[in-house]
Parts: structure tokens; sequence; C-alpha cells
């Protein structure tokens, strides 16, 4: 009974590394088989964009629409802030309608807190 218990233990040792090592291994074959089909993916994505960029209505279409080209003899009326105040994003909104001055003016502030900060002996907490 010892015996067998002592090899079983053995048994043990041997494969328990040897087993490790092959689910590191599976790990490592199943995140390269998932890079491989992200590379695959994003060579269609790119192959069927450069196919896009070869036909000359899609160039056109990009230069009106990127660059703002028109042909010779095309009025272009561009339209700034053609949308309703409710509809804008609250970050695009501007902070205040009116301009406030500061006490202070920023730069002489800035200076005062590099200088107190380098002649500062010990670090203040939070």
């Amino acid at each position: 009974m010892g015996i067998m218990l002592g090899l079983v233990v053995l048994a043990a040792f041997v494969l328990v590394p040897t087993i490790g090592t092959y689910v590191d291994q599976r790990q490592q074959i199943a995140a390269l088989t998932h890079d491989v089909q992200a590379t695959k993916d994003e060579i269609t994505q790119l192959t069927s964009e450069r196919e896009r960029w070869r036909d000359e209505a899609y160039i056109v279409a990009q230069a009106r629409e990127r660059l703002y080209y028109r042909r010779p003899g095309e009025v272009v009326y561009l339209v700034a802030d053609d949308l309703p105040t409710d509809l804008i994003e609250p970050a695009q909104r501007p902070v205040s309608d009116d301009v406030q001055e500061t006490q202070r003016d920023w730069m002489t502030q800035f200076l005062r807190s590099v200088t107190e900060a380098g002649l500062a002996g010990t670090v203040a907490p939070g």
C-alpha cells in the first residue's frame, strides 16, 4: 500500500509540471489564434477600403466632404451654428455669456506656486 501511494505521489510530481506547461501552451495558442483572426479581419477591412479609394466617384465625394473642394462655378455656403441651442450637447455650450476678470494675474500666481513648491522643505499631505 505504501509503495502504491509513493508511486502515485511520484507520478503527480512528474505530471503536474507537464500538465501546467500544456495548459499554458494551449492558452498561448488560443491567444495567437485570436490575434491571427483579428489581423485577417483588419486585412479584409483595409482591402475593402483600398477598393473604395480606387473608385473615382468615392474620391470626389471624399474631397468634397473632407476638404470642401468644389468644381469651378459652384457656390458654397457654409452654415455655422445651424442647430437650435436645445440640441447642442452641454459640453459644446458656452460656459457663460459674460466675461469675468480674475482677481490676480495668472502668471504671477503660477510663479509664486512654483517657487513655493521648490522651496518647501517637506511635502504637505493632500
